[in-house]
């Protein structure tokens, strides 16, 4: 079980002492890495759903004293999930150029700390343990400065301070809330926890679920606490907005889902997630709208449909919380395809601004083929998973009844549609629209575009088989969530019952009848 968090860390350190020399070692390194880790997680899915969680502890000590890693449904879904997108994402990376220009940098930083930001992600899923959680958090917040900020350009620098901030604010309230749980319970188990809290006076229960609530809505970006996500991730280089685009995020609604699920369960927040999740789906997918450039209008699209995971977690029932564990697979590898899309469209043409493109269904139909299909899938066309995932969440929303329930399934359809029409109007400005008044320049066709002043570019430039083929393979895999719609949603409803339930979970760490 400690394979997907100690591999990568372990060929991190040996990257580091092989420099920047041996790139094609380096390259070898990761992905054999990755590859395994993504076998050893395939595996514990497996004996998870047949068997029930597993439990790993760390140094032999038992969970009330040491620290134990914990592979239960939930956690192995996201840890497979996440494995496969790393995996694509590291293909593609070491295709591109941004990959082979490491040796220009004082060391061979990029794989080193792209697989500590990975160890950090399956240290969280896995974490059986608050303060194991925040020192995932920790190894999250290391490695991916580094990747942000690769390159040292003025724009990722400050992009990184701003990131860097917010991330460092998170981890303040995440303390303050660690010594408060420890200091009113003597555990930071989160099995112990989940007994002893019941026992605690409502107010300090209450300050220690917000406290947390707000460092996790930091992480996930959540309103009113997202705003810092547009204005960081569009700057980084195209792995390393895909891979923050498909898990970060992602780690933080995982917390909450662990927090509310096992923790706090029936809590007196749910009204408060009702609120937040509606206004995270609507303002979100608002400034999507009014982007003009690509990366950003994603990066808006990222948070609005945050609020998606955060309505399925707000319902408490097992069908909102399948819908919401459906949504975080299903979000996780349509968002990374998006991206590594986008990096495909600004390797070709040298720019994201759709005010400036033209033409890509013809000059480069397989890119469009490519955008198209993932764009769809997040705007929930039938009968793609984003259809599916949203139609769990619909269903369980109106299951649940009540204003605010109805309220958020209206504000869930209505983002749907202007998630499509964000999406459609990417199309046809960049891909569908025909170029006029074309002019050669140094290999490009370069298009003055009628009444904007600004230039329409597209290249003729041939690209490596494995960026195309790396992106074709996340696309591929959120088609098969599709193929796959019967027993995925079987597996998220049985994820979902085990969450609620809690005894499985408390039994396996802490012993007892499950």
């Amino acid at each position: 079980m400690c394979v997907p968090v100690l591999a990568p860390l372990l060929a991190a350190g040996l990257k580091l002492a092989i420099g920047g020399r041996l790139r094609h070692l380096q390259a070898l390194i990761s992905l054999v890495t990755l590859g395994v880790s993504l076998a050893v997680s395939v595996a514990l899915l497996v004996a998870a759903d047949r068997g029930g969680p597993l439990v790993t502890e760390l140094g032999g000590w038992p969970a009330p004293i040491g620290i134990c890693l914990v592979a239960d449904r939930l956690s192995t879904l996201v840890l497979v999930a996440s494995s496969a997108v790393t995996f694509c994402v590291m293909v593609y990376s070491v295709a591109s150029a941004y990959a082979e220009q490491e040796h220009d940098a004082p060391m061979a930083i990029f794989h080193p700390a792209f697989l500590v930001m990975m160890a950090g992600v399956a240290d969280a899923f896995l974490s059986g343990d608050l303060f194991n959680l925040f020192v995932a958090f920790e190894l999250l917040l290391s490695g991916s400065y580094v990747l942000l900020t690769f390159g040292g350009t003025e724009s990722r620098i400050l992009a990184g301070a701003t990131y860097t901030l917010m991330a460092l604010a998170s981890s303040m309230l995440f303390l303050v809330a660690l010594a408060v749980a420890y200091a009113a319970t003597g555990t930071l188990s989160m099995a112990q926890l989940a007994e002893r809290f019941p026992a605690l006076p409502p107010q300090v229960a209450l300050l220690v679920e917000l406290t947390l609530l707000l460092a996790f809505a930091i992480k996930a970006a959540i309103f009113p606490v997202a705003m810092w996500l547009p204005d960081s991730y569009p700057t980084a280089p195209a792995p390393a907005t895909a891979v923050f685009a498909g898990l970060l995020t992602k780690v933080g609604v995982y917390s909450i889902i662990r927090l509310e699920a096992l923790l706090f369960p029936g809590g007196p927040v749910a009204t408060l997630l009702m609120l937040v999740g509606l206004a995270t789906l609507l303002i979100g997918v608002l400034g999507a709208v009014a982007q003009t450039d690509i990366k950003r209008m994603l990066s808006f699209t990222l948070v609005s449909h945050i609020g998606y995971m955060v309505f399925g977690v707000a319902l408490s029932t097992v069908a909102g919380l399948a819908g919401a564990v459906f949504y975080v697979v299903h979000h996780m590898t349509v968002q990374t395809s998006l991206f590594l899309v986008t990096g495909l469209i600004e390797r070709r043409t040298g720019t994201t601004s759709v005010n400036r493109l033209g033409g890509l269904a013809t000059a480069a139909p397989v890119v469009a083929v490519l955008f198209f299909v993932p764009a769809m899938n997040l705007a929930g066309i039938p009968p793609l998973s984003g259809f599916l995932g949203k139609l769990l969440l619909v269903q369980a929303g109106l299951a649940a009844g009540g204003p605010l329930a109805l309220t958020l399934v209206a504000g869930g359809l209505v983002t749907s549609l202007l998630t499509l029409y964000a999406v459609a109007k990417v199309w046809g400005k960049a891909f569908w629209r025909e170029p006029r008044e074309a002019v050669t320049r140094g290999g490009a066709v370069v298009e003055s575009e009628e009444g904007t002043g600004q230039e329409a570019v597209v290249t003729t430039a041939a690209m490596p088989v494995a960026l195309v083929g790396s992106t074709a393979a996340l696309v591929a895999l959120a088609l098969a969530y599709t193929v796959l719609a019967g027993p995925m949603s079987a597996f998220a409803e049985r994820t979902a019952g085990e969450l609620l339930a809690r005894r499985p979970y408390l039994a396996a760490v802490l012993g007892g009848t499950p």
